[in-house]
């Protein structure tokens, strides 16, 4: 499905994320929605891998990577913790500049990457994404009853 990738699971110290990265070129990196992985992404990174370093990981908590201990607040599972992921994985991979592309989820972590490392960041795609108002009026205990 990833043909020319190299899978690994990358160590980043409170979370192990699996990663799946090939091509050349200027850095991209595809974060998936809820409650998908990295899979999502497989035509689109085969293409984008053409003319990009292509970079799809499994966020902290789904697919294969791991997720740390419950932390107060549930901070462990938030957009800051899952942004500095990404911005550790792509150090790590040797990519200090990198465009962000998320969905759903995905795009929520993407600007909050976006947001709190705006210097590691040259482009921002964030595609079917809902403001975060609209996630959080969602979530009251009237819809979570339906």
């Amino acid at each position: 499905m990833f043909k020319g990738f190299r899978l690994e699971y990358v160590d980043l110290g409170e979370v192990t994320l699996r990663v799946r990265h090939g091509g050349t070129g200027s850095p991209v990196v595809l974060l998936h929605g809820h409650p998908r992985t990295h899979t999502t992404w497989h035509q689109v990174a085969l293409r984008l891998a053409e003319h990009h370093t292509t970079v799809v990981p499994d966020l902290r908590g789904y697919g294969r990577s791991s997720l740390p201990p419950d932390e107060p607040g549930h901070r462990q599972s938030s957009k800051r913790a899952m942004a500095r992921d990404v911005v550790r994985l792509m150090a790590h991979l040797g990519h200090e500049r990198f465009a962000v592309v998320g969905h759903d989820r995905g795009s929520l972590v993407a600007f909050r990457t976006a947001m709190d490392h705006s210097e590691r960041v040259s482009h921002l795609v964030v595609m079917d994404g809902l403001p975060v108002i609209e996630h959080l009026e969602r979530t009251d205990a009237g819809f979570a009853q339906a």
